[in-house]
């Protein structure tokens, strides 16, 4: 290994960690500076004066988002040819994503995922495969959605950042460029064979149809949970500017690995928009949103979770 390999392996990780501390620094900043300025009655009205009809149908969009995201496995399992039922894929899949949501990917994404996978007959081989391609269809539709976010409908920072929309276009155009390389791949080296140096794991290159079925799905999921915060908001702002703006915070998420994105989620939109609406509805309305997209969903997560290991127990016994 050469010095400069050395001199970057001993940098590097402290200069992430440095990175994404600033971020989560940054963050619970924005957090501790606007609950000072919060009158949380304000928010819990804010909360009992969204509609019904606005809760039923936010409702039915989170409902619609989670049982779209519960199919990305079957396309795991076309592509690997296992033999589990697709009622179990979608099952395992939504159990795995509202223990994502809440508890973080490496516990709800991964280990959820290897633990039910396993327990139902899967070899270690075939989750990953299965997991790799559901994650992979799951950032390439985020990339298209905030690819075209960003780049056709810039959204409107607030007026003390001094920061214009073309940085948020040339993102956006960067962002599109690498879902259509994604797309030229599956298109002209279909079926080629990927394979990571130093591990066991290959990648096989789906076709052109699957591809273009990843992006359709995993678009569409994006767009429904974007749908849902902007209803909750009752039309005060855009709706490509909301789903911008979840974007941004899905992504501020992940870079600070905080659980459920706790308080990154609300700093992100209270960031981009309390100049736009005000606090306690804001607040109001990602508070509603996260019942109805966290923890809804979590409760009937654990309550399958359970009905899968007494499936999978009894499977190992033989007595179905």
């Amino acid at each position: 290994m050469t010095t400069t390999a050395l001199a970057r392996q001993s940098w590097w990780p402290w200069a992430r960690r440095v990175v994404v501390w600033g971020f989560f620094g940054l963050v619970a900043w924005l957090l501790v500076n606007q609950a000072r300025a919060i009158d949380w009655d304000e928010v819990l009205q804010a909360i009992r004066a969204l509609p019904a009809t606005t809760l039923l149908a936010a409702g039915a969009l989170a409902a619609s988002s989670f049982a779209l995201y519960s199919t990305y496995d079957l396309l795991g399992r076309h592509l690997t040819r296992h033999k589990l039922g697709a009622g179990s894929v979608m099952g395992v899949t939504f159990i795995s994503y509202a223990f994502n949501l809440n508890f973080g990917s490496l516990v709800g994404g991964v280990a959820f995922r290897y633990r039910l996978y396993s327990r139902l007959g899967l070899g270690n081989e075939t989750i990953t495969r299965v997991l790799g391609f559901s994650m992979l269809t799951n950032w390439l539709g985020y990339l298209v959605v905030a690819g075209a976010a960003f780049f056709f409908w810039p959204m409107t920072l607030p007026p003390e950042w001094k920061i214009g929309s073309g940085g948020l276009r040339i993102l956006g155009a960067v962002l599109l460029a690498v879902s259509a390389g994604y797309l030229a791949l599956c298109a002209f080296s279909a079926g080629r064979i990927w394979r990571v140096r130093g591990h066991t794991h290959t990648f096989k290159t789906p076709g052109l149809a699957m591809a273009l079925l990843q992006l359709a799905m995993s678009c569409l999921n994006w767009s429904l949970m974007g749908g849902v915060i902007w209803l909750l908001l009752q039309g005060q702002v855009g709706y490509p500017h909301v789903l911008a703006v979840l974007l941004v915070a899905a992504v501020a998420g992940v870079v600070t690995h905080v659980p459920a994105g706790l308080g990154v989620l609300e700093a992100v939109f209270v960031a981009l928009l309390s100049y736009q609406v005000p606090g306690a509805t804001l607040l109001g309305a990602l508070l509603a949103y996260r019942g109805l997209y966290y923890l809804l969903p979590l409760v009937v997560a654990l309550v399958g979770y359970l009905v899968t290991e007494v499936r999978a127990k009894r499977l190992r016994t033989g007595d179905l």
